[in-house]
């Protein structure tokens, strides 16, 4: 099993090279031609959605993205450092007013307009992706997608 491992800042100029790297490892790993394209815009939203959870948190971890060759799947795990609902930190800061996002009531809460785009992001990468699955913890979150390889596909 090959692992290809990718650190940024979560800065958006970065993840059209987390797109192409991932694309490459993908052609390698014996990914169909015909999918490499699901394969760039999938982790191009998934980064794209950590970049903005990292960056409307005021998180400066980096974004992870691990490519895994397996014998008969390739996979790509996208990771970002948000807590997730529930975890003490994301309540502690809803208790104590430190996650408010200070909008007004006739102002839009950016908040929300970040969640509507969270939600619109993975909308778009499982309807790209048929093996998907998204975790969250206290950690921080995962994105998990795969795809068979040629070998996977040709073998009965």
């Amino acid at each position: 099993m090959a692992t290809v491992e990718l650190r940024f800042s979560a800065q958006p100029e970065h993840v059209r090279t987390a797109r192409l790297v991932a694309a490459a490892v993908a052609r390698r790993a014996g990914v169909d031609e015909a999918v490499l394209d699901e394969v760039r815009l999938a982790v191009g939203e998934a980064c794209s959605r950590a970049v903005g959870l990292h960056r409307s948190h005021g998180i400066t971890e980096p974004v992870s993205v691990a490519l895994t060759e397996d014998e008969k799947a390739f996979s790509i795990e996208v990771g970002d450092s948000v807590p997730g609902p529930g975890s003490d930190s994301a309540t502690s800061k809803a208790r104590n007013g430190a996650g408010g996002s200070g909008a007004g009531l006739d102002e839009p809460d950016p908040e929300t307009d970040a969640e509507g785009e969270d939600e619109m992001g993975l909308a778009v990468i499982s309807g790209l992706v048929d093996d998907v699955e998204v975790r969250s913890g206290a950690a921080g979150g995962v994105i998990r997608m795969s795809w068979p390889t040629a070998d996977a596909v040709a073998r009965p």
